[in-house]
């Protein structure tokens, strides 16, 4: 049976959300369209987290990944989003996506967007 690519984030239960940790992850193999030419863009994506509630499952953040294979986007807006599904995902205290894309027209690109969880108000 082939896996699909697709845009379904799973989660399971962080197994200690009482600690801060920290979760990274390196996809070597990105690949996503140029919206100008479409021509393949690749990139290793790196994945920093630390979990709060949940944690991402690996298999769907690969297929989520792969998803990206056919889609034209820029570097930057590629990066964010990312980062934004994965934050609405798994609901880290912080996050950290570094997308470091081959060199292209002579240029080298590396994206690094962050989150971090607004701290709650005393009351």
């Amino acid at each position: 049976m082939t896996s699909q690519p697709s845009k379904k984030l799973e989660i399971f239960k962080n197994p200690n959300p009482r600690r801060d940790y920290n979760i990274e992850m390196e996809c070597p193999e990105f690949t996503c369209l140029c919206p100008k030419t479409g021509q393949p863009d690749f990139a290793t994506i790196h994945i920093s987290y630390v979990p709060d509630e949940f944690c991402v499952e690996l298999k769907s953040l690969k297929l989520y990944l792969w998803s990206y294979r056919n889609e034209g986007a820029f570097h930057e807006a590629v990066t964010n989003k990312i980062l934004d599904d994965l934050v609405k995902a798994v609901k880290p205290r912080h996050m950290s996506i570094e997308a470091d894309f081959f060199v292209r027209g002579g240029i080298h690109t590396v994206i690094t967007a962050n989150y971090s969880k607004p701290r709650k108000k005393n009351s």
